[in-house]
């Protein structure tokens, strides 16, 4: 891969009193991490050089005030601030929110305007971040309000694919977000994802039951008799591949998933207890469905072990891996399919002459 055709990965920090700075810097501290990427992280390469000493980590940083000055082969920060910021491991503050949200922001502005390729997030945390002007669960839903498309969290590594029906949900509001037509659209943003950014031709999709036991006939709740059931046997009529609802209980330690390309689960702990149990330090949250990539690690800001120079880097080192692959894959994809229905000039005068493709 030449100069030129280096992936510019943009990162947003995170909340700064996690391990999001920590990991980040361990992550492009490897020398051939810069061979695959362009790293631009949004944040203040003041404050990183401190946590950098902080933390007793090897690391140099090249700030920079416009994209058009990020180099090749550096640790590029866009420096959002010059001001130096109060670091307080392992807590909780509203300083560290508003850091954080400044990163964020920053970043998906430049993924939207096209100075970054693909954006990867440091985790935050999602109390602290909330404001008058930012009032979302997460990354995912101002994504879905800042990018086109259709947002879905989706859990990927090589072997396992998770997305959900509904992700920052109430439990007890489960069921009453789960429609036909959800269920139509999270299948078929998640059948386009497959095709276009992992390159499965046809994929196979597995839904898990909404109640215990799929419902038992009803005896435990009749969501899935009257919702699920119906909605998949009419999208299967139409030729797509989805298949249940199955029993979560069973579904992943039986082996079951290792049938499917990918699997939907009802609610975020129906999926993402048993994707982390398998795949832990190895998962990346991947938001399926916008005309833009963005990846994050699969676990959160960690207080527990923040400021102790603990963390592994390795969840956000698949997060960078998968968005340029990602990224990669789509292009390919684009580039394959564009134009596959435009009739040739001299094809179309022999058509416009009568002369038109031979009957079978």
């Amino acid at each position: 891969m030449n100069k030129q055709q280096k992936v510019r990965v943009g990162i947003s920090i995170g909340d700064l009193n996690g391990i999001g700075a920590e990991i980040v810097i361990k992550t492009f501290s490897e020398a051939m991490m810069l061979d695959f990427c362009t790293p631009v992280i949004f944040a203040s390469a003041k404050t990183l050089s401190y946590i950098k000493k902080e933390l007793g980590l090897q690391a140099e940083f090249y700030g920079i005030d416009a994209f058009a000055k990020a180099l090749d082969n550096k640790i590029n920060v866009f420096n959002l601030w010059k001001e130096p910021v109060s670091i307080s491991w392992g807590e909780a503050t509203g300083i560290a929110g508003d850091y954080a949200l400044k990163s964020f922001t920053a970043a998906t502005k430049a993924l939207k305007d096209g100075d970054i390729d693909v954006l990867v997030t440091a985790p935050i945390n999602k109390a602290n971040i909330q404001k008058e002007d930012f009032a979302f669960p997460g990354h995912t839903d101002y994504l879905a309000q800042e990018l086109t498309g259709n947002a879905m969290m989706l859990m990927v590594t090589d072997t396992l694919k998770v997305g959900l029906l509904t992700d920052h949900v109430a439990v007890k509001d489960v069921a009453s977000n789960i429609t036909p037509d959800v269920i139509k659209k999270k299948v078929n943003t998640l059948y386009k994802c497959l095709q276009q950014d992992f390159g499965v031709d046809r994929p196979k999709i597995a839904l898990l039951g909404i109640n215990p036991h799929v419902g038992d006939n009803g005896v435990i709740g009749d969501d899935d008799d009257k919702v699920l059931i119906p909605t998949l046997e009419k999208m299967r009529a139409g030729g797509q591949l989805v298949y249940g609802p199955y029993a979560a209980d069973s579904f992943f330690g039986s082996g079951n998933y290792k049938n499917f390309d990918a699997i939907l689960a009802a609610y975020h702990d129906q999926g993402l207890i048993p994707f982390k149990t398998l795949s832990f330090g190895k998962g990346v949250n991947y938001t399926a469905g916008l005309d833009k990539v963005r990846t994050s690690p699969d676990h959160g800001t960690a207080y527990e072990i923040a400021g102790k120079g603990e963390a592994d880097p390795g969840s956000f080192r698949e997060a960078v891996y998968a968005a340029i692959n990602i990224y990669n894959k789509r292009k390919e994809y684009q580039e394959i399919t564009k134009d596959v229905l435009k009739v040739s000039p001299k094809r179309a005068g022999r058509e416009r002459a009568g002369r038109g493709p031979a009957r079978k």
